[in-house]
């Protein structure tokens, strides 16, 4: 299988789309007792009826109130493996964007960068940045009108490609200088480590020297333009991207099952990754010899992370309570209502990703720090502000930090569309909320 193939199942899921209610407290994450009321009975039957059913093995799902969280957890890591927990872990691909998004914006908070900031300066090599002019038949480029920016990195708005999405020379380009930062399982994974960067210094250079799919800050174009910000981390931060979130965020905030790299000690605790061909499931990356086994030829930015789903229930939680969590702070409220508002350039509008890719459109929708936002409440009761992303393997998560709302759903399978979790969701929490 070649790399283009399967690296189009890297394109993301979109924001979910939760019905909401006001404010509420869950029960205790604990299972539920014999005789015991669950406390998200219409959740708990859609975890019931996804294993039941064969579309996943097994299936995490976190929902939060107003300060507690309930963990459904149903099946198994694999058929045979053992059983879904709280703290298994999972791929979650491109929901690792918003982690990378709220680090750029810690140094924003910091004075070490600035949202419109040009990237050049921190990354001298995208000072002369060209855009394609037939971008179907040629390299053929010209000046691009204006700088890359910090937040045309955190929006999307940069003018760079993605290997899922792009499509034509440039497509090739990135293939041939290994533009291709992420990881699906071991065969893959030989075949594109040979040609990608072995660090994220080299992997920037690379993308600097290649042209843009239109001017920066001109339109929204999904990209890997949360790989390049990783980059711009380290730099304007002063230690590795890795280290970075670890002490800022990871740390901090008690997020223990959060990796690069899954080591040997933890390994039963990851599931399998799948591919639906037609209505069978078959192995795709089995947990026993995942890559994610190994270490990465660099943090990917973008799609690089396996988590657990209390360990991003945490990172959503401090999003709720607007940048803290148990007493302990790591943005300031300010920074973090900033990075979940529309940072969109003015004139650009995000209107959802492609159904293809496990996206959604939505009415009245922007997009901020590397996820999307919504800028109005819906008739369904979707709530203004509420933001999120998630992941090429069928992972999902928004917070509500108006309503004080958030979830967290994690499967494992390509492609992430192949049934409607994130339709499902919304259906059984709305009717849960509505009890």
């Amino acid at each position: 299988m070649t790399a283009r193939r399967w690296m189009a199942g890297l394109a993301a899921l979109a924001l979910v789309a939760p019905s909401v209610a006001p404010p509420v407290a869950f029960a205790q994450a604990a299972p539920t007792r014999p005789g015991q009321a669950p406390a998200l009975p219409s959740v708990e039957e859609l975890a019931d009826r996804y294993v039941a059913q064969g579309r996943a093995p097994g299936i995490a799902i976190a929902i939060g109130g107003a300060g507690d969280t309930r963990f459904v957890s149903r099946g198994r890591l694999s058929e045979g493996g053992g059983p879904v927990t709280p703290d298994s872990l999972w791929r979650v691909y491109s929901m690792t964007k918003p982690i990378t998004a709220m680090a750029a914006m810690m140094l924003v908070e910091d004075g070490k960068l600035r949202l419109d900031q040009p990237v050049a300066e921190i990354l001298p090599a995208f000072a002369k940045m060209r855009v394609l002019t037939d971008p179907e038949h040629s390299l053929a480029s010209r000046p691009a009108a204006r700088p890359i920016t910090i937040r045309h990195l955190l929006t999307h708005t940069a003018g760079l490609g993605y290997s899922v999405v792009t499509k034509g020379p440039l497509l090739h380009e990135y293939e041939r200088l290994g533009i291709l930062p992420g990881a699906i399982n071991p065969k893959v994974e030989a075949e594109m480590a040979r040609v990608r960067p072995q660090s994220l210094a080299a992997f920037a250079d690379r993308v600097a020297t290649l042209p843009l799919i239109a001017d920066p800050g001109s339109t929204w174009s999904y990209s890997i333009s949360l790989d390049v910000l990783a980059r711009v981390i380290e730099v304007a931060g002063g230690m590795p991207f890795e280290r970075f979130l670890q002490t800022r965020m990871f740390g901090p905030l008690g997020m223990r099952s959060t990796f690069w790299q899954v080591s040997s000690d933890q390994a039963g605790r990851l599931a399998t990754n799948y591919v639906f061909l037609g209505d069978r499931a078959v192995p795709f990356d089995p947990a026993a010899t995942s890559i994610f086994l190994k270490a990465p030829s660099f943090p990917y930015g973008g799609a690089g992370l396996v988590m657990s789903a209390r360990d991003y229930d945490r990172f959503l939680h401090m999003l709720q309570n607007r940048g803290s969590l148990d007493g302990t702070r790591v943005i300031k409220a300010e920074t973090a209502a900033l990075a979940m508002s529309n940072l969109l350039p003015t004139g650009v509008a995000f209107t959802g990703v492609d159904g293809s890719t496990g996206g959604t459109n939505a009415p009245k929708m922007g997009f901020g720090a590397g996820g999307s936002v919504y800028l109005e409440d819906t008739p369904g009761g979707l709530g203004k502000g509420t933001y999120g992303w998630g992941g090429a393997a069928g992972t999902l998560a928004f917070v509500d930090p108006a309503r004080q709302l958030r979830g967290t759903a994690m499967v494992n399978y390509f492609p992430a569309d192949r049934w409607p979790l994130r339709a499902d969701l919304t259906r059984a929490l709305s009717a849960d909320l509505a009890r």
